[in-house]
C-alpha cells in the first residue's frame, strides 16, 4: 500500500497463466521470443490474430516494468504490427494495454495486447476460446513474417 494514496498495489503472483507459459508449465501459439519478451496469440480474442506480449520479468503493470524490458516490449509490438499488417492485409492495429483491476486488468503480469481490428470490429475480451488450431495457423504465418 503506498502512504501517499493508500491505495494497494497488487502482489506478484507467481502462479498467474503468463508465468506458468515462461515457465512451460502450459502450451501457447508462440508468434515471437526473445531473451525479454514473448508474443503469443490470444486464446479468447477480441479480433482474429488479436496478439498479446508480455515481457521476461516479473512486473504486474507498467509501473513495475523496468525500463529495458519497456522498451523490449515495444521493439517486439513493432515487429509484431508489422507482421499482422501483412499477414491480415490492414493497416489499423488497436494497442491497449491495462494497468490494475479497476481498469480491466485480469491477468495480473504486465502484458500488452495487439488487435487488428479497428474499435468498431471488436468483439467482448475473453468471451469465446477460439479454436486451437487457427490460432497455431495465425500464430505459424506471423512467426514467418517476422523471421522472414
Amino acid at each position: 500500500m503506498t502512504q501517499a494514496t493508500g491505495i494497494q498495489h497488487t502482489i506478484y503472483d507467481d502462479n498467474n497463466i503468463f508465468a506458468k507459459m515462461l515457465n512451460g508449465d502450459i502450451p501457447y501459439h508462440k508468434v515471437y521470443e526473445d531473451d525479454k519478451t514473448l508474443a503469443f496469440m490470444d486464446i479468447m480474442p477480441q479480433a482474429e490474430g488479436h496478439v498479446l506480449i508480455i515481457p521476461k520479468q516479473k512486473a504486474v503493470d507498467l509501473a513495475d516494468l523496468e525500463p529495458e524490458y519497456a522498451a523490449a516490449v515495444l521493439m517486439t509490438a513493432k515487429k509484431v504490427m508489422q507482421a499482422q499488417r501483412q499477414v491480415f492485409a490492414r493497416e489499423g492495429i488497436i494497442q491497449m494495454q491495462f494497468n490494475g483491476a479497476q481498469s480491466g486488468q485480469t491477468v495480473f503480469h504486465y502484458h500488452l495486447h495487439l488487435i487488428p481490428a479497428s474499435v468498431h470490429e471488436l468483439g467482448r475480451h475473453a468471451a469465446t476460446e477460439v479454436d486451437h488450431e487457427k490460432l497455431a495457423e495465425t500464430a505459424k504465418q506471423l512467426a514467418t513474417v517476422i523471421n522472414a
